[in-house]
């Protein structure tokens, strides 16, 4: 009887882990996905499964950034060109330095749109990472078997707990009146920096909120920016020094409703 009822677990098991890579890269329809989070939640085996995928690509995008352009990758160009000696044409000195000056320009122009796109695709790729790393500490949560360090619904309980471990301050919302409930809250690390993870629930939904404190000498980009990262709804929004995340596979008004409450605590 008792190998009876392990085959089919066995075999279920088997069916689901050959989606786990459609599931992290966000491939799958909404409806297995909501399915595959449910699964994931109650199989210790496939939640081990996901955390070290999880970590294992948090691995590997951590090792693409060794080949990044440095920051003084564009002046050391620029001075090569500039120290380039000028040809020697067979033309009057007037044509010369007319020639010159025309190919400085256009060198210029095209160095200068070739380092413009090089900080946009650098932008661009810093970030993808970060929305990735970001969904990706949303999904360790939800796969681990203790997704929260300090379990309480009180706000009172579970910020002064992750408050105490990392260095700095934040407000979190009251939920009254709201559809909404904070199921605790834990610390976390996005790039070596710590944070707090809070996650909350809505109509079965898991919905991460995550804040970092913005490294000094970065501009807060205060206008918020709304995404999509794996199969996930995002916001992000910095204020005061802090950077926001909220992100969960509940609609994009969901995510939004619960942005705008935080926004409300940081400034009530």
């Amino acid at each position: 009887m008792n190998s009876g009822s392990t085959q089919p677990e066995t075999a279920n098991c088997a069916l689901w882990k050959a989606k786990l890579d459609p599931y992290l890269d966000g491939e799958l329809p909404a409806k297995e996905l909501r399915a595959f989070d449910a699964h994931v939640r109650s199989c210790a085996s496939c939640s081990a499964d996901a955390l070290s995928r999880v970590q294992t690509k948090r691995a590997v995008q951590a090792a693409g950034k060794r080949f990044m352009p440095r920051q003084g990758f564009r002046q050391r160009v620029q001075r090569s060109i500039a120290d380039r000696p000028t040809p020697q044409w067979r033309l009057s000195w007037r044509g010369a330095f007319a020639g010159a000056l025309a190919a400085l320009l256009i060198a210029g122009a095209v160095s200068l749109g070739y380092f413009s796109r090089i900080r946009q695709n650098t932008e661009a790729r810093l970030q993808e990472t970060t929305y990735n790393e970001i969904a990706d500490l949303h999904v360790a949560a939800l796969a681990s078997s203790a997704p929260v360090d300090v379990i309480s619904t009180d706000l009172h309980t579970v910020k002064p707990w992750v408050q105490g471990r990392i260095p700095f301050a934040f407000n979190l919302p009251e939920l009254q009146n709201s559809d909404f409930f904070l199921l605790g809250g834990r610390v976390t690390y996005l790039q070596q920096a710590p944070g707090a993870h809070l996650v909350y629930e809505l109509r079965k939904h898991k919905i991460s909120v995550l804040i970092f404190q913005i490294p000094s000498g970065n501009e807060p980009q205060t206008s918020p920016v709304s995404t999509k990262a794996a199969s996930f709804s995002t916001e992000t929004w910095s204020a005061d020094g802090l950077r926001y995340f909220v992100i969960g596979d509940a609609g994009e008004d969901d995510i939004h409703k619960l942005a705008e409450m935080f926004k409300a605590a940081a400034h009530g």
